[in-house]
C-alpha cells in the first residue's frame, strides 16, 4: 500500500510516498489555504499513484477532523473535504502527533516540534495524546510558542532562544513526569547541544508516523490510538 504522507508546516509542506523513496516539498506560508495546498501537492505528485493519505496538520484535530483554523497559515481548513480533494481515503492528525508516532519507541514520551510554532504530543504506552502546550503562558505576555518558535528566535537571538528551549524542555519534562523528551522540526538544527534529557527525532519520523496511521497493527512499537484525536 502506497501512503502519501503530507506534513504541513509554516514554511513548507513535506511530502513522501511510503515504500518508494520519493520525497518532495511544496511552498507553504501565511496565505496557504487547504485548497491551494492540495493543488500544489497534486501537481508535485504528477502521475504517481497512491492508495491512502496521511495528513499532519499544524493545529487541533478532534475525531480525525480539523477543529480550528491554523495560526500560521491561511484560512479554509476547517470543514475542507480532503478525501474528495485527493480522491483517496485520508487520515488526519496533528503534525506533532504524526512525528511523535514515528519517533516513539515505548514507554512515556513527550514530543516537541520546533518550527514556525511549537507542536506538542504526549505518547503513553502507545496512546497518542495530542496537546497544545505552545499556547500556555510562559514569560509575561509571551507563550511557550512565542519564545521557542520562529518568532522568538528572531526577536531574541539564537543564544537566548537556545536557553529558552532548554528551560521549556526542563519545565515540561518535570510537569508531565516523562522519561523521554524527543525534539523534532527543522529548528532543531539550530541547537548546538540538546537540552538535558532530550533526544532528536529521526529524520523520517513524520513519514514513519504517517505509515503507522494506516498500518499500526503491523508496527507494535506505536499504534495510532488517541485519547482526544482519532483518525476518521
Amino acid at each position: 500500500m502506497r501512503i502519501l504522507v503530507v506534513d504541513v508546516g509554516g514554511s513548507s509542506v513535506k511530502l513522501a510516498i511510503t515504500g518508494t523513496g520519493w520525497r518532495a516539498r511544496v511552498r507553504s506560508g501565511p496565505r496557504l489555504s487547504a485548497a491551494v495546498m492540495v493543488a500544489r501537492v497534486r501537481a508535485a505528485l504528477g502521475a504517481r499513484t497512491i492508495d491512502r493519505v496521511a495528513l499532519g496538520y499544524p493545529g487541533p484535530v478532534v475525531d480525525g477532523r480539523i477543529a480550528k483554523e491554523p495560526v500560521n497559515l491561511g484560512p479554509g481548513w476547517v470543514g475542507f473535504d480532503f478525501e474528495k480533494a485527493f480522491d483517496r481515503p485520508v487520515r488526519i492528525v496533528n503534525d506533532a502527533a504524526m512525528q511523535a508516532l514515528g519517533a516513539y519507541r515505548g514507554g512515556t514520551m513527550l514530543f516537541l516540534g520546533l518550527g514556525t510554532g511549537l507542536g506538542s504530543t504526549l505518547v503513553v504506552d502507545g496512546v497518542l495524546v495530542p496537546m497544545e502546550l505552545g499556547h500556555l503562558p510562559y514569560r509575561g505576555r509571551y507563550t511557550f510558542e512565542d519564545c521557542v518558535g520562529h518568532r522568538g528566535r528572531v526577536r531574541q537571538g539564537a543564544a537566548r532562544w537556545r536557553a529558552d528551549v532548554a528551560d521549556v524542555v526542563a519545565r515540561l519534562r518535570a510537569a508531565l513526569q516523562v522519561r523521554d523528551v524527543v525534539l523534532g522540526g527543522g529548528a532543531t538544527r539550530g541547537l548546538r547541544t540538546l537540552p538535558a534529557g532530550a533526544t532528536r527525532a529521526p529524520e523520517d519520523a513524520a513519514i514513519e508516523g504517517g505509515a503507522r496511521l494506516w498500518d499500526g497493527e503491523a508496527r507494535p512499537a506505536a499504534r495510532p490510538r488517541t485519547r482526544r484525536s482519532r483518525p476518521a
